[in-house]
């Protein structure tokens, strides 16, 4: 299978009503999944790339909620940042030229939590990104409703 071709089932599968709905918002960049361990901690690695403004995945996609193991690497010649979201509070992680850093997220319910790099114009830039998550809310925030059909 293709990059091209992996990238386009990945946003396939997030496209549509009742899903994550990423794939129509973000159509450029690459997409990523975590990994998930045996004791259900998710991890992946974000990196900037030298001279390219973007963070590779693009979106990176969590199968449910829960704890992420973030290590994010800096391989442009430039000084960055980037100010994630996490319950609570959101996280910031300074990037030295060629440096990594590493941040524990957790999130709880699915949904897209937006992230990017607030230092100078980073952002306006296009140095912004994306964690979708995948899965259900948890029983305890679901409405007292009858079930409603889905698609």
């Amino acid at each position: 299978m293709t990059i091209a071709q992996e990238r386009e089932d990945l946003l396939a599968e997030l496209n549509g009503q009742n899903r994550a709905t990423i794939g129509a918002v973000l159509g450029t960049g690459s997409i990523g999944k975590a990994t998930e361990r045996a004791d259900g901690t998710m991890e992946a690695t974000i990196r900037i790339p030298e001279d390219a403004m973007s963070w590779e995945p693009a979106v990176l996609v969590l199968p449910h909620g829960g704890k992420l193991e973030l290590t994010i690497i800096n391989d442009d010649k430039n000084t960055h940042a980037c100010l994630l979201p996490s319950n609570g509070e959101r996280q910031f992680i300074g990037l030295l030229n060629h440096s990594k850093g590493s941040a524990t997220l957790e999130l709880d319910g699915p949904g897209c939590y937006w992230y990017g790099s607030p230092a100078g114009n980073d952002e306006g830039r296009g140095l912004t990104a994306a964690i979708v998550v995948t899965g259900e809310v948890p029983p305890e925030a679901k409405l007292d409703r009858p079930a409603q059909p889905r698609p």
